[in-house]
């Protein structure tokens, strides 16, 4: 066995100790559990969330379409209100 140190604000430790209680496990085991499941699946084990509450390739996406529209790629223009609703119902 080895021994890893962390460094973590408070609030972040007490709210994961309160989850990995009610969980049945101590925070090591807790984070033994979450490492082996990093080697298990070779990367994180969970989507990560940007501060927008997306994964990081949904706000990668949105930010090409940004600057695709922005260039004039791949937009639509229509006359009317009932243009684009007439080519939406196609």
């Amino acid at each position: 066995m080895t021994t890893i140190q962390i460094r973590i604000d408070e609030k972040t430790k007490k709210s994961a100790q309160k989850v990995f209680h009610r969980l049945g496990m101590d925070m090591s085991t807790g984070i033994m559990a979450y490492l082996r499941q990093v080697t298990k699946k070779q990367g994180i084990p969970f989507p990560l969330y940007t501060e927008n509450g997306l994964t990081v390739e949904e706000e990668r996406e949105i930010m090409h379409d940004a600057d695709e529209a922005r260039r004039g790629i791949n937009v639509s223009k229509y006359m009317s209100v009932d243009e684009m609703f007439e080519e939406l119902k196609k």
